[in-house]
């Protein structure tokens, strides 16, 4: 059956029909690897239903059409790295841009109305999805992060002023940071052993992996800038604070629907405020102690 419709109607409609028919695929070759019987069902059921209105799309177009293969490969690789969960609602984020568009349908096409609706749908589906591992050590991973960002943040702003040289500041920069590693990790394998939990020695791998990584992307810029560009490296040090809150919250934000600007500005505020207080602190450390290296 085909169906008549306006240039400008059917030119919206060829780009949803490449839409849905590129999202099925995606959903079927996450399905493959996704962890759980019921998240594979969930995955299957979205592909399904993407490729239904793939196939209402075709009546109007007449055209059988290909996947688009790096949309494909983006989130593919997207959900082997950050997760299924992260990677599907970032896809889904787009398809709420594409409202406007079946509102600019309504008038033409009958199903506009019935797919939008389980464009909708998808929404409240994907949010039964949130059974990922990952997801579920998010607040291992904030509680290790946020430490690590905070205190070694302050430590290596101190340290700046109070030793002058990048290399003495990435030395007790990383003794700190390796301490603190294994004292937060353990931390956190007590408390979750103290409320009775089975997963005590995941959620302390999952802190104190965020908390390595925080300290090693930290002391970097010491390590490779010059012994005496620890003003410079600071200024680094600070930047990659900025990218690393950046990052991490934004991917909570997608996975999670957290919002992200407020918590952006709470977490880069408190460590950059920490940062700027330690700083002035080792000046008068030097100056008061008397400590000339």
């Amino acid at each position: 059956m085909s169906h008549t419709v306006s240039p400008e109607a059917l030119a919206v409609i060829r780009k949803m029909q490449q839409g849905e028919l590129t999202e099925s695929v995606i959903y079927e070759k996450i399905a493959r690897f996704a962890k759980g019987e019921e998240n594979k069902a969930t995955l299957l059921r979205l592909a399904g239903e993407e490729r239904a209105h793939y196939e209402i799309w075709k009546t109007y177009t007449g055209v059988e059409m290909k996947p688009e293969k790096a949309k494909v490969l983006k989130y593919t690789l997207l959900a082997r790295i950050l997760g299924f969960t992260f990677a599907v609602k970032l896809m889904e984020r787009g398809e709420e841009n594409a409202q406007v568009e079946y509102d600019l349908l309504a008038r033409e096409v009958a199903e506009s109305a019935q797919i939008r609706q389980d464009e909708e749908e998808h929404e409240q589906a994907l949010l039964a999805m949130l059974d990922e591992e990952r997801l579920q050590y998010v607040g291992s991973m904030v509680l290790g992060l946020n430490d690590a960002l905070v205190e070694l943040t302050g430590s290596l702003a101190g340290f700046a002023f109070a030793l002058q040289n990048n290399r003495l500041i990435a030395l007790s920069g990383l003794i700190v940071g390796i301490s603190a590693t294994f004292s937060m990790a353990s931390s956190e394998f007590l408390a979750a052993r103290s409320e009775g939990r089975s997963d005590a020695l995941k959620s302390c791998s999952y802190t104190g992996i965020a908390y390595l990584l925080t300290v090693i992307a930290l002391i970097a810029p010491y390590l490779l800038l010059g012994t005496t560009q620890y003003i410079a490296a600071l200024v680094c040090m600070l930047l990659v604070v900025v990218l690393i809150i950046a990052g991490f919250t934004y991917y909570t934000s997608v996975a999670m629907d957290q919002p992200f600007r407020s918590r952006f500005v709470e977490m880069a505020g408190i460590s950059i405020g920490v940062a700027v207080v330690s700083f002035f602190v080792g000046i008068l450390a030097k100056q008061f102690l008397g400590v000339d290296l």
